[in-house]
Parts: C-alpha cells; structure tokens; sequence
C-alpha cells in the first residue's frame, strides 16, 4: 500500500521539521537563556525539552508491545530542573528523538492498523503517531515563543519574517 508508506514518510518529516525548528530557536538562545523561567510556575526551554524527551522514551520503547506510559517514567521530575547545561539538555533531547526514530522507521504499512496502548486507552499506531504529531510540536511552540521573548530585535525568524508575506510569495510563485 503506497499511502501507508506515504503516511510514515509525511510523519517522519513532519517530525525532523519540528526537531528543526526547536534546534534553531536552541542555536538562538545563550546558556542562560535555555534556563529562564517567567515565574515558579512556568517551565523553562531546558524543562519543556526534558518534558519532550521523557514523553519520548516512554512513548516509543517497545512501542509495539508495551504501553507507552511506561512504570519507570516520572512525568512530575521532567517539570523540575534536572538538566544542568546546554549539552546535557541537547543529549537528552536527541536520546528522545534517537528512541522515536527507531520505534518508527521499521514500521510497515501493516503496523499501521496494529492496536498500541497509551495509559491503558487503545490507538491504532496510526492514531498513537498523530497524537504524538500534536504533542511535540504543541511544545515546540512554547519553546519558540520563549526563544522569540528572549531574543528580542536580534531573533532571526525561522519562517515568513514579519511584514515579509508578499515578497516570500511573490518568490514561491514565481513573480
């Protein structure tokens, strides 16, 4: 079935997509910034990329048999500064993508109607793809707006820069 394969493929570029964006708000950002909270009650880009990660691991170990709320995963901690320093925080972040890679890449057009449990609630690999398709780029947005806040005037933008919508148009269509 070649829409089967056409979906994993869309799926896993929409992934290394978002992967991106989160990287280049990273480059953006200095040390310290990585580890600025508003207040007590909002997370930091080091905390959302540990929310990420373990959100990862647990996901997509042994994601064709075992429910991807995994017993060993402590959601609560992933909201705590855990992480250190930048490169602590990238190495989590990519063991996370590491760990969805390789629970996706190996699935077949077959897998895709396969039942998987999240918290006991049941998902075709499918659907439980897609959910995780709304989930780290929901996060990836909040990392991008802290990144923009922090950066201020010296932000690059990763897409249509502001007030430059007609020209990348004009561009795209040839005009």
């Amino acid at each position: 079935m070649k829409n089967a394969q056409t979906y994993l493929e869309s799926a896993l570029h929409q992934f290394k997509y978002y992967r991106s964006v989160a990287e280049k708000t990273f480059a953006q950002l200095t040390d310290e910034q990585l580890f600025w909270q508003y207040n007590a009650e909002s997370n930091s880009v080091a905390m959302i990329v540990q929310h990420i990660s373990g959100n990862m691991l647990s996901r997509w170990t042994d994601f064709l048999t075992s429910d991807g709320e995994k017993e060993w995963r402590n959601r609560e901690a992933e909201f705590d500064t855990v992480i250190k320093n930048r490169d602590e925080m990238i190495a989590e972040w990519d063991k996370g993508w590491q760990c969805l890679f390789d629970a996706i890449n190996p699935l077949t057009d077959d897998d895709l109607n396969k039942i998987v449990l999240i918290r006991a609630e049941t998902h075709s690999v499918a659907e439980a793809i897609n959910r995780q398709l709304a989930h780290y780029p929901y996060h990836i947005g909040q990392i991008v707006f802290i990144g923009k806040m922090l950066a201020g005037d010296q932000w690059k933008s990763m897409t249509i820069p502001r007030g430059k919508s007609q020209a990348f148009n004009d561009k795209m269509f040839g005009r």
